[in-house]
């Protein structure tokens, strides 16, 4: 995501740091109010996290696929054993619903789960048939683990985005150094303890609590084999030219401003309330939640008169109650970005729906909003909006619709809304340029589908088969007879 809609806050400290040590101090989005303080981490102790992390994978990579499947799913077990200690530690930090932050540590423990049952099918050796007289040549192809993975992660699902990586990273025998966002270091340490109490090798997966000005250093490192980032384009852009710069594979989720179209044959009351689920998610904090509403004329106003009363629905409540849908922003400075974004787009002509008033009250917050007469010139029609503001794009028909989806620089996901299953299949799969399409669903990350994007949204895959091959070395082995 472009660096202005989902900056990576910066460390908030209590008293002025040394030059090399700052002090971490996390704020409550709910009500302004500082909470925890932590210790960072200097360059040079980071390194050391790498260093012990490639001492112990040299061990780990040589370890039986049952036995790191064990240890695998003892940290699914240590995850649904500690949820809500570890809901409430989100909900504290970056202001995720308890609700949500419930169901984001089951879907971590979901995805061990997942890896540790197929990992091994998804890195076994695979035959190749060279041809020719039999007995004369064997070949095949092998998946071996390649070393220490860094990981540089954004605030927005704090545990899961972790998760999402390190679970097929593990299992297929690398090791892994985790850089999380600044405002989330008790969950950053908390999901190294996750993989310590499940009995992990010392070592093999370390936090290191520095600034992202120190990323570079530590992807120079030679401990380091390779990187996967979750952030903003200029992010994206950093990483990639450091990895590029000393010759090292990197996976990037840029995230995206997901379109979905909306066809003149819907069901307008189911496809509202898809499209606003797909936008509220993580209080519309998310890089797959639904943004661009690209609506075809005949049913606009039908649809627009739906969506408003379902995103209504999101009242901004106290985030630790359990029935909540819409919590705070992650910090005051991201509330404000979104609110100028919405401004921005009014003054260049788009029409408020509902929303789009800061409550005056403490803490970051932002009602669920919607604009419409959104056009191209506007922030909510050109920028991602990293917060629960929905744009509806009026089209004339099919053919235009997926001509403004398609002209965003980004490319992560995106959904098609319509009664006929067969023609949103075929638009889904072969007409929007997206790394996910959906039909009549909103668009998540799941184990079982490979993640990732196109154009501006990066490159590489996590999830899936196709997640766990990203980090192996894929090798090509003959044997002559």
């Amino acid at each position: 995501m472009d660096e202005r809609t989902r900056p990576e806050p910066a460390p908030r400290e209590t008293a002025p740091p040394t030059a090399e040590r700052p002090t971490l101090t996390t704020h409550d989005p709910a009500t302004g109010q500082p909470g925890r303080s932590y210790s960072g981490h200097t360059v040079e102790e980071a390194k050391g996290f790498a260093r012990d992390a490639h001492a112990a994978w040299d061990g780990w990579r040589r370890t039986a696929f049952d036995v790191r499947a064990g240890k695998m799913r003892a940290a699914a077990a240590v995850l649904r054993r500690r949820q809500a200690e570890f809901a409430e530690l989100m909900t504290a930090e970056m202001g995720k619903t308890h609700a949500e932050g419930l169901a984001e540590v089951e879907k971590c423990a979901v995805n061990c789960d997942y890896f540790a049952e197929h990992a091994e099918g998804f890195l076994a050796r695979r035959p190749v048939d060279m041809g020719g007289p039999p007995n004369t040549a064997r070949a095949f192809v092998t998946f071996n683990p390649i070393g220490v993975v860094l990981a540089v992660m954004p605030w927005n699902f704090p545990f899961w985005q972790v998760f999402r990586f390190a679970a097929p990273t593990l299992m297929a025998g690398d090791a892994a150094v985790l850089k999380h966002a600044s405002n989330v270091p008790g969950c950053a340490l908390a999901i190294e303890e996750v993989f310590r109490e499940a009995g992990f090798p010392e070592g093999l997966f370390r936090t290191a609590l520095i600034p992202g000005s120190a990323v570079r250093a530590l992807i120079e490192d030679e401990h380091i084999a390779a990187v996967t980032l979750t952030g903003s384009v200029e992010a994206g852009r950093q990483v990639a030219s450091a990895a590029g710069g000393v010759i090292k594979k990197c996976v990037l989720e840029l995230g995206g401003s997901d379109a979905y179209l909306v066809l003149g044959d819907v069901d307008v009351e189911k496809a509202a309330g898809v499209a606003a689920t797909a936008r509220m998610v993580n209080g519309g904090q998310s890089c797959i939640a639904g943004k661009r509403f690209i609506v075809v004329r005949e049913v606009r106003e039908a649809f627009e008169r739906a969506l408003v009363a379902k995103m209504q629905a999101f009242q901004m409540g106290d985030p630790r109650d359990p029935t909540t849908r819409l919590g705070p922003m992650q910090s005051l400075e991201a509330r404000d970005h979104i609110h100028a974004q919405v401004t921005k787009s009014i003054a260049a002509g788009a029409r408020l729906l509902t929303g789009g008033v800061v409550p005056d009250r403490p803490g970051a917050w932002y009602p669920a909003t919607v604009l419409t007469d959104v056009r191209s010139g506007m922030p909510a029609h050109d920028e991602e909006v990293f917060g629960p503001v929905a744009a509806v794009i009026e089209a004339a028909g099919e053919a235009e619709a997926i001509a403004i989806a398609n002209a965003s620089p980004y490319g992560l996901g995106s959904g098609v809304l319509t009664s006929d299953l067969a023609r949103g299949e075929r638009i889904a799969a072969e007409e929007l340029e997206a790394g996910l399409s959906f039909v009549n669903a909103g668009v998540r990350s799941d184990p079982r589908l490979p993640f990732g994007g196109v154009k501006h949204s990066g490159y590489g895959r996590e999830c899936s088969e196709f997640g766990i091959h990203e980090f192996v070395n894929i090798k090509s082995v003959l044997v002559q007879g």
